[in-house]
């Protein structure tokens, strides 16, 4: 069992379901704010670390209320992108991993407006721009065959833009001064996380992926009438030996009929009797 999975058993109960909902409302009012009174914003509101160590704490959580985008068209069409991203993230990783995700990607900013606030005596102001951005990458992970309408009319699948944006960092990396650096690792930090130092995590999220996609294939019908390619199948997840060469399958001598399952869920199923089925 991973850190990831240890963190869930204990405090998946407190995962906030739906959490894109909420800040997509929080973002609306961020958007009415700045027609209403923008300076409001940076005035009270913003990540701002001299007003913050003058006690105005409240900053930390406030200043995630700036939109991506404070066009009309341009904040309907990001909202709607990023809220279903969002939505689709926490369809495969679960309510809990989400939370993870999003709440780490909000401390990475934090983080970094404090250290170069400390280290470069400079306020940097920081929305959670890049956290819009980190839910593209990690959705283009997990189900990097996906397609996106680029602009409603190109097609292009979500491994490309990932790397479109991962280059474009990379660029300002490279290019930036250190507090620009700093920024740009840290606000990514719920994505290096995530990805580079829990133990298997694209394989946990990919595996997700694949159980929704099989789930929503059978209330679809499609695997009925579909004529796969494969040797093995598991009965709960869907992962056939085409998927995954290495995995393991088995027939359950407990179930009735003939019912393979894979090494993950060989011993965790629920065994079907021809009693239930009645």
């Amino acid at each position: 069992m991973n850190l990831i999975d240890r963190l869930e058993r204990k405090l998946g109960r407190f995962a906030i379901r739906n959490l894109m909902v909420y800040l997509i409302v929080i973002y609306a009012f961020g958007f009415v704010l700045s027609y209403v009174n923008p300076e409001y914003y940076f005035l009270h509101l913003s990540l701002d670390f001299d007003m913050i160590f003058r006690g105005e704490v409240w900053r930390l959580v406030t200043f995630i209320c700036w939109p991506p985008d404070t066009r009309v068209i341009w904040f309907l069409l990001s909202s709607f992108i990023y809220f279903s991203l969002g939505r689709a993230l926490e369809s495969y990783w679960g309510a809990f991993r989400f939370n993870l995700y999003i709440f780490l990607g909000i401390l990475g900013e934090i983080l970094a407006a404090l250290i170069i606030y400390l280290f470069f005596d400079q306020v940097y102001m920081l929305t959670a721009g890049n956290l819009y951005m980190s839910m593209l990458l990690g959705f283009a992970i997990t189900v990097p065959d996906a397609q996106f309408l680029l602009y409603f009319i190109i097609p292009i699948k979500a491994k490309w833009l990932g790397i479109f944006y991962g280059a474009i960092q990379v660029y300002f990396l490279i290019v930036s001064d250190w507090p620009g650096r700093i920024e740009i690792i840290l606000s990514l930090l719920n994505f290096i996380v995530f990805f580079f130092f829990i133990r298997k995590p694209v394989n946990e999220a990919r595996r997700r992926a694949r159980q929704a996609e099989f789930v929503m294939k059978m209330k679809k019908g499609e695997l009925e009438n579909s004529h796969p390619i494969y040797r093995h199948r598991c009965c709960v997840c869907g992962i056939t030996d085409r998927d995954d060469p290495n995995m393991e399958f088995r027939y359950c001598s407990q179930c009735d009929g003939a019912r393979e399952y894979c090494a993950n869920h060989l011993y965790t199923h629920i065994h079907v009797h021809s009693e239930d089925k009645s």
